[in-house]
């Protein structure tokens, strides 16, 4: 059987440069809109050379056997790339790349939009309005919300993402704490963080942020005995992974009154369907779009490809910036 020209298996469309910078190599795309069945994917992965994924595509054992030996490099359009399994590639000497830090900014703005969105009831405003319940003009106590000037942010996970909020923070005039497994000395000292235990930071905040990468230690790091933990006027601000949270825990807080709200971009499955969330009117959601401003997208599209590019057809390796495995080096 000869081997197919198509070399690399792109799942799903992309913004930006990536697909015209890889159609001199050959390129099966997955056109819909929704994400690849299993089964698409064992298919369309046969014979490639690389693979350019997104974080819903599961790309594990199965799906290395059947793209064959040829494989070299598995590029996912994401910052996270738990949906790899990166020991079984690492041990083929399959390069896996994912894009790092470029969505640190704009997710850092739609972690603070969703926080003042909370605080001062923008939703709720936006509703009344658009539903002509706003039947008189300015009153003293209508919408009341929550100082964000001034408040205690607290931010989970002080990395690149993290460290973008609190320069945000900063500009509000917030008291800053953090928790991360590792203390950053140096982002203390450029941000005026303060480094807490991660029960009085939830102690003592009226935003608590999340910006943990998801592991097995973090999956489920916020679950009821830590909720209970938190001010009964604070809000929980999650743009990093839904996991990280357990959402029927989220659930039975929000109703009981525990914390006042929340602010989600991430789910614990996605799209979010039936949830008892969506019938709340102290959470704002959002589907999933904290790196989604064109600027953002369109470079993650550009790196993505270009991991691929330098792996195929330059035979240089990834940028190291980028690269998750460097031990799969051939």
């Amino acid at each position: 059987m000869g081997r197919n020209n198509n070399k690399v298996y792109v799942t799903r469309r992309l913004p930006g440069p990536a697909l015209e910078m890889l159609k001199g190599l050959g390129v099966t795309l997955h056109k819909g809109q929704e994400p690849p069945t299993k089964k698409e994917i064992l298919k369309n992965v046969a014979g490639k050379d690389a693979i350019l994924c997104m974080l819903s595509d599961r790309i594990d054992k199965e799906v290395m056997d059947a793209a064959g030996p040829q494989l070299k490099i598995i590029s996912s359009y994401s910052t996270g790339f738990e949906h790899i399994d990166v020991a079984e590639a690492t041990k083929r000497g399959i390069y896996v790349t994912y894009t790092s830090d470029i969505l640190a900014e704009a997710t850092a703005d739609i972690t603070f939009a969703l926080l003042l969105a909370c605080a001062r009831n923008v939703v709720a405003g936006d509703r009344m309005v658009r539903q002509k319940k706003w039947k008189v003009g300015w009153m003293p106590d209508l919408l009341l919300g929550h100082n964000v000037h001034g408040a205690t942010i607290g931010i989970i996970g002080l990395g690149k993402i993290g460290s973008a909020v609190a320069r945000r923070a900063r500009g509000f005039g917030m008291e800053i704490l953090y928790y991360s497994r590792r203390r950053n000395e140096a982002a203390e000292k450029e941000l005026g963080a303060r480094y807490a235990s991660l029960d009085d930071l939830l102690a003592h905040s009226d935003f608590v942020t999340i910006h943990t990468t998801l592991n097995d230690a973090s999956k489920h790091l916020i679950n009821r005995e830590r909720l209970e933990k938190m001010k009964k006027t604070a809000f929980l601000i999650n743009t990093a992974r839904g996991a990280v949270v357990n959402e029927r825990d989220l659930v039975s807080a929000l109703k009981k009154g525990t914390i006042a709200g929340a602010g989600l971009d991430v789910f614990e499955k996605e799209p979010l369907g039936k949830s008892p969330l969506v019938a709340m009117k102290n959470v704002v959601l959002l589907p999933h779009i904290g790196s989604a401003d064109r600027m953002t997208r369109s470079r993650m599209a550009e790196v993505a490809a270009k991991s691929i590019l330098d792996v195929l057809a330059a035979g240089k390796e990834p940028d190291p910036k980028f690269l998750v495995n460097p031990q799969a080096r051939r």
